[in-house]
């Protein structure tokens, strides 16, 4: 099923793809929620980041997106918060497999590593794009969670 509802935030790095990508997705069909940043002025991603990963854990969103200038601090920011998996991704085949293996409820994205159309690309799969429930990455997915809350596998 694809998601319908998402919930995206950037920092300054990732603000004019934010916008751009914003637009391409609401034009879609998809109902965006925007938890900033605003501007080109300069952020802490952090601060971005959590107010998206609580809108996925509570269901007032079915995705999140998170954008900086690599995706790096933005992924690994999302990863601290329990019951995110987000995946950063770089091209297609990337934003496929994330969600057909791995579930991932977040996207990162560094927008100076994929250029806007990719960018387009890679948010329309990684949202359209379900996870296969395949009995094996179920497992995995569970492993990891067993990791997330501290358990011995």
């Amino acid at each position: 099923m694809s998601a319908k509802k998402v919930s995206i935030g950037c920092d300054h790095g990732g603000f004019e793809l934010k916008e751009r990508l914003k637009k391409f997705l609401e034009d879609k069909g998809f109902e965006v929620t925007d938890h900033g940043c605003y501007s080109k002025e300069s952020v802490d991603y952090p601060k971005f980041v959590t107010p998206v990963a609580a809108d996925v854990l509570s269901g007032k969103a079915d995705k999140g997106i998170v954008i900086c200038t690599t995706g790096i601090g933005v992924s690994i920011t999302a990863n601290k918060i329990k019951g995110i998996r987000c995946a950063l991704c770089h091209n297609e085949h990337t934003a496929r497999m994330t969600r057909l293996h791995n579930d991932a409820n977040m996207l990162a994205l560094g927008a100076a590593e994929v250029s806007e159309v990719m960018a387009d690309t890679i948010a329309e799969i990684f949202l359209t794009t379900d996870f296969s429930g395949e009995a094996k990455h179920q497992r995995r997915i569970d492993l990891m969670t067993a990791v997330e809350a501290g358990e011995e596998i």
